[in-house]
C-alpha cells in the first residue's frame, strides 16, 4: 500500500513545464475542433436562412423543408442511439465523469456530438454552441490523455483543461473558460490544475482569434455607465432575475417530464416534435430560430416596442425549453443569456415608462440581466460576471454586474432552486441506473483527487484522526503553501490546505460527494 501511495503521489507531482505543455497541447487540439464546430454552425445558420427565404410563399418548397426537418430529426435520433451521452448540453455528462459516475467514449462522443449539434442547429432549434463545445473540448482532453497513456487522475485534469478550452473557443472568453472549469466542472482548485487550465484556455482563444478574428461576441453599445443613484433598480432587477431563474430551472425540468410522458410515442417521433415546431416558426417567426444572437443585436441596436420584447421573450422561452427538453444535442448556455437579455430589456423599458428610469440605460440592463440570469440558473456567479465582461468588452460595469449576480444568486437559492446542471446530472444518473447502463470499472484502479479546506468547514481546525473519512480513501498528502506535509493522525488541518486523497475508481463518486460536504462551509 505504501509503495502504491508513493507511486501515485510521485506521478501526481508533475512539474510546471509538463503541465503547461500538456495544457497547450489540449488547448490547441480542443480549440481547433471547437473552431471547426463554430464555423460549421455559422454556415448551417446561413444555409437555413437562405432555404427558408427561398421557400417562403411557395407551398411545395415549404412542404419539402418539413420533409428535410423530419430527415434531420431521424438522423439526430440515430446518433442518440449510437451514443446516448451526447444528449443535451454535455456539461452534466462531463461533471458526471469528473466525479467518477460516468464513463464516456471520447471518440464516439466527439463524432456524434459534432454531427448531432450541427444537425439540430441547422434545423433551427433554440439551442446553444457552448455546452457541446465544452463537451467536445473535454473529450479531446480525454483523448489526448488516452494517447499519452496518462493516469486516471491525469485524464481528469486534461478533461478539465479541454472543457476550459471549449468555452474559451466558443465565446472568445479565456478567463471565463478558466473559472467555469474550476467553479462549475471541477468544483475544486489547485495551483497545478490552474496552470494547465490557463495554458489550455489561452491557447484555444489564441487559435480561435487567428481564424475567426478578435471581435467580442456581443457588440452592445453602452452610452453611459450606471450611476450609484440608479442602484436601487439593479437590486430590483436582481430580485426579478432570481425568481425568473428559479422558474427557468423548474420549466426546463418540466419540459423533460413532458417528453417522458409521451412514452407511447416512438423515440424518433419525440425528437421530431421540436423540429416540427421549428418548421412552423420558420415561416411565422423565423427570428426565434437558432441560437438567438441576432435577437440581442436587434434589442440593443434598434428601438423595440415593449410588446415586441415581451412577445419575443415568451416565444423564445417556450421554444428553448421544448428544444432542450427533447434531449437532442445542444446547450442552454447561450439561449439563457438571450432570454436574460430580454428580461433586462423588458425591465428597463417598463421601469422607464413607470418608475422614471432613464431610457439610455436599456443596453446596460440587458448586459446586467444576462449575468444575473446566468448566476440564478447555473449558480456560478463569478463565471457569469467574467463571461459578460469578456463577451461585451465592457470594463465599466464590473461592480453593477457583481451586485446583480449576487442578488439573483441569493434569491434563487432562498427559493430552493437547485443549480440546473446538478439537477440535470441527477436525472441522467437516475435514468442510467434504471437502464443498468453504468460502466463497469477495473477493480482496484486508483484515483487521486484534490480538495481545498474552506473556512468554517468540518475539516477546519480538525485533526486527521478526528474526521470520518469516506471508505477506501487515504489522505496521501497535505499541501500547505509551498510545503507538502506527509499526514499523520495528529496532523491539524487549516483553511487553505489542499488535501490529496487516493481512492478506488468505483468508490470515487461516493468519496467525492462526502468530501465536498466535509470541505464546504457549514
Amino acid at each position: 500500500m505504501k509503495k502504491d501511495t508513493r507511486e501515485q503521489l510521485k506521478r501526481s507531482r508533475i512539474g510546471a513545464l509538463s503541465l503547461v505543455g500538456e495544457g497547450v497541447l489540449v488547448g490547441a487540439i480542443a480549440g481547433m475542433v471547437v473552431t471547426l464546430y463554430r464555423l460549421a454552425l455559422e454556415y448551417a445558420d446561413e444555409l437555413r436562412g437562405f432555404v427558408i427565404h427561398q421557400a417562403k410563399g411557395h407551398p411545395g418548397t415549404m412542404a419539402l423543408w418539413f420533409v428535410i426537418l423530419a430527415a434531420l430529426a431521424t438522423l439526430v435520433y440515430l446518433l442518440l442511439k449510437f451514443e446516448p451521452l451526447i444528449g443535451g448540453s454535455g456539461i452534466p455528462q462531463l461533471e458526471g465523469e469528473i466525479t467518477g459516475a460516468l464513463e464516456q467514449s471520447w471518440w464516439r462522443v466527439v463524432l456524434a456530438k459534432f454531427a448531432g449539434g450541427l444537425l439540430s442547429m441547422f434545423g433551427g432549434l433554440a439551442l446553444g454552441r457552448e455546452g457541446p463545445s465544452i463537451q467536445l473540448g473535454a473529450m479531446m482532453g480525454k483523448g489526448t490523455g488516452a494517447i499519452l497513456k496518462s493516469s486516471q487522475s491525469r485524464k481528469r485534469f486534461l478533461m478539465t483543461c479541454g472543457a476550459s478550452a471549449g468555452l474559451s473557443a466558443a465565446f472568445h472568453a479565456p478567463l471565463a473558460g478558466v473559472l467555469f472549469s474550476l467553479e462549475e466542472v471541477h468544483k475544486n482548485f489547485s495551483v497545478s490544475l490552474l496552470i494547465g487550465v490557463m495554458s489550455s484556455s489561452l491557447t484555444a482563444d489564441f487559435l480561435t482569434s487567428l481564424i475567426l478574428g478578435e471581435k467580442v461576441v456581443f457588440q452592445i453599445p453602452l452610452t453611459r455607465m450606471i450611476s450609484y443613484h440608479e442602484y436601487g433598480y439593479i437590486l430590483l432587477l436582481g430580485l426579478v432575475l432570481g425568481v425568473a431563474g428559479a422558474f427557468y430551472n423548474w420549466f426546463t425540468l418540466k419540459c423533460q417530464d413532458f417528453y417522458r410522458r409521451l412514452s407511447f410515442l416512438p423515440g424518433v417521433l419525440k425528437v421530431m416534435i421540436p423540429f416540427a415546431l421549428a418548421g412552423v416558426l420558420a415561416f411565422t417567426m423565423p427570428q426565434l430560430l437558432g441560437s438567438g444572437h441576432g435577437l440581442i443585436d436587434a434589442l440593443t441596436s434598434k428601438e423595440m416596442a415593449l410588446t415586441a420584447m415581451v412577445g419575443i421573450l415568451l416565444g423564445r422561452f417556450i421554444f428553448s425549453g421544448l428544444s432542450f427538453g427533447a434531449g437532442v444535442p445542444g446547450g442552454i448556455f447561450f439561449p439563457l443569456l438571450v432570454i436574460g437579455g430580454f428580461i433586462g430589456g423588458v425591465f428597463a423599458k417598463s421601469a422607464s415608462l413607470t418608475l422614471g428610469l432613464d431610457p439610455i440605460y436599456l443596453n446596460n440592463f440587458v448586459v446586467l440581466a444576462m449575468a444575473g440570469y446566468f448566476a440564478a440558473i447555473v449558480r456560478a456567479p463569478l463565471t457569469g460576471i467574467l463571461l459578460l465582461f469578456e463577451m461585451t468588452g465592457s470594463l465599466g460595469q464590473m461592480l453593477s454586474l457583481s451586485v446583480v449576480s449576487i442578488v439573483a444568486y441569493v434569491v434563487a437559492t432562498l427559493l430552493g432552486s437547485e443549480p440546473i446542471y446538478e439537477s440535470l446530472l441527477e436525472r441522467l444518473l437516475h435514468k442510467r441506473s434504471k437502464e443498468n447502463a453504468q460502466v463497469t470499472v477495473k477493480p482496484g484502479e486508483k484515483v487521486i483527487s484534490i480538495y481545498a479546506v474552506e473556512a468554517d468547514s468540518y475539516l477546519d481546525g480538525a485533526t486527521i484522526k478526528d474526521i470520518l473519512w469516506p471508505e477506501n480513501t487515504l489522505v496521501v498528502s497535505v499541501q500547505r503553501g509551498n510545503n507538502d506535509i506527509i499526514p499523520s493522525g495528529d496532523t491539524l488541518l487549516v483553511v487553505g490546505d489542499q488535501l490529496m486523497l487516493m481512492t478506488t475508481k468505483e468508490g470515487q463518486l461516493e468519496a467525492d460527494t462526502k468530501m465536498r460536504k466535509l470541505c464546504a462551509c457549514v
